[in-house]
Formats: structure tokens, C-alpha cells, sequence
């Protein structure tokens, strides 16, 4: 495998299962040292022990700006950057349309908009030129399915941004 991202410093938000850790082990394979965020401590010290000596991980929840915060002080603390940023985390509530709670659509909005934005926003500090912020989102958000009104509300958004100017 290349090392076409040796000495880089990448975040993976959401990193410690499905395709954030799969993107984890991926980048840290081709040399980058790479952080992992996750709420649940067992699966992210499972994927940090899993990803090998050049994968760490920080506990984070996305929707929380506190724990962004700790992220990102931790990042620039430890590294002094960030290279690749891979917003991965978001959740899903699946209820049709009158099934929907308020706590349904605040849990989404809160991590899938907000904590998006901040896990974009926050880091600026951290990138250099040349970083690259992926978002990884869902077809959901164009492609219609009554269960899952909210969720593909919350992609929507995001699907389409970009960043004036570059970084």
C-alpha cells in the first residue's frame, strides 16, 4: 500500500465503527496519524487497539461544542495541526411522519447540523493550506423515504456546501 499520507494528521469524527472506522484504518495504513472520535469508550478502544500505534482516540460527541472543544485543543496540543478532516458521525431516527418526537428531531438536528458545523468551524485554527475537510453525508437527503424525513432533512443541508475560497 502507498504511504501517500505519510506525516499527515487527520480527525475522523464517528471513527470507531462502520466506514469511519474502516477510513481510520485506511489513512493510518497509508501513513497518516490518525484520531478517532466516539462516545462509546469500549467500541472506540476497541478500534483504537484494532487500528494500530498510529490510530488514537478521543472521546467526543459531535453534538456536544464542549467536547468538540477537548478535540481540538487535544489535536493542536498534541500535533500543533490537522491535515484531513473526515466529518463522519451522524445518526438516524427512523419514525414515519406523525411518529416523529421532539426528541427524535433535536437528537438528529443536534449532531447531524450542528455538530457538522462545528466540526468544520472549530478546527480552522488547525488547518494549513492544502487541508482537506471531507463531509460525508448520505443519498438520503435526495432521495425520498417517509421514514426518514428527519435524517434526510438533516443531510440536506451539507450536501451541497463548500467553502468560499478553499482553505
Amino acid at each position: 500500500m502507498s504511504q501517500s499520507l505519510k506525516g499527515k494528521v487527520a480527525l475522523i469524527t464517528g471513527g470507531s465503527s462502520g466506514l469511519g472506522f474502516a477510513t481510520a484504518k485506511r489513512f493510518a495504513a497509508e501513513g497518516a496519524f490518525v484520531y478517532i472520535t466516539g462516545w462509546r469508550p469500549s467500541e472506540r478502544d476497541r478500534a483504537v487497539l484494532e487500528g494500530g500505534p498510529n490510530v488514537s482516540g478521543i472521546r467526543g460527541d459531535a453534538a456536544e461544542l464542549s467536547d468538540l472543544d477537548t478535540v481540538f485543543a487535544t489535536i493542536g496540543q498534541q500535533r500543533g495541526r490537522l491535515d484531513l478532516l473526515f466529518a463522519n458521525a451522524g445518526t438516524g431516527e427512523f419514525a414515519p411522519l406523525g411518529g416523529i418526537t421532539e426528541e427524535d428531531f433535536n437528537k438528529q438536528f443536534d449532531l447531524n447540523v450542528k455538530g457538522l458545523r462545528f466540526i468544520v468551524q472549530k478546527p480552522l485554527p488547525l488547518l494549513r493550506d492544502g487541508s482537506s475537510i471531507v463531509l460525508n453525508v448520505s443519498i438520503l437527503s435526495s432521495k425520498g423515504n417517509p421514514a426518514f424525513s428527519i435524517y434526510s432533512a438533516t443531510r440536506t443541508g451539507f450536501n451541497h456546501s463548500r467553502v468560499p475560497g478553499g482553505l
